[in-house]
């Protein structure tokens, strides 16, 4: 994998903006959508009670991984009134080879595609920019809908890993660019 890091540029499509977040725009939603029962449940606990808390967390991980990386999570929002709806973008994590897909959305923008729309674009724009042979997804195995969307997406299942030692176990799944086909799931 080659990483050029450039500036990271908003991604548009016929519906939403996917844009860095910025602390001062952003907290507010962001302490939001970390607090939906569904991302608890899902993804996990990130400990950001307060606005200051989701200052610190976009500092600490998005705009981070901008820095360091050349990509990361990016705010999702509709382009016709331009209301913040979720979160969608590529994370590195140490524990895990390459690049992998997150994203979270407010439970009033699910059931319209928007997901789709935002992992479509993320997969396409930052993937051919950093030319990205491989992303991988990581999910919950009772997470139906985040696995429904990483199948339509094209992801595969690789097997399953751990982010943390005594993390729960999850599921893993890989897309592969262009030039190769999705590669058989692990035994």
């Amino acid at each position: 994998m080659t990483r050029e890091k450039a500036a990271i540029a908003a991604i548009e499509t016929p519906r939403l903006r996917l844009r860095p977040m910025t602390p001062d725009a952003d907290a507010a939603f962001i302490r939001r959508l970390l607090n939906e029962e569904s991302f608890l449940r899902f993804i996990g606990d990130r400990g950001v009670r307060t606005v200051e808390d989701a200052r610190r967390y976009i500092e600490t991980g998005p705009r981070q991984s901008y820095a360091r990386h050349g990509f990361g999570l990016l705010l999702t929002e509709r382009r016709a009134d331009s209301e913040p709806i979720g979160i969608c973008g590529l994370l590195k994590r140490d524990v895990l080879e390459d690049p992998d897909l997150g994203f979270a959305f407010v439970p009033e923008a699910w059931g319209q595609g928007f997901a789709f729309e935002a992992a479509e674009a993320v997969m396409a724009e930052t993937g051919a920019r950093l030319r990205l042979e491989r992303v991988l997804a990581v999910t919950r195995p009772d997470n139906r809908a985040s696995i429904r969307l990483l199948k339509r997406l094209g992801f595969g299942l690789e097997g399953t890993v751990r982010l943390a030692e005594d993390g729960p176990e999850l599921a893993l799944y890989a897309a592969f660019g262009e030039a190769g086909p999705l590669r058989a799931p692990a035994p």
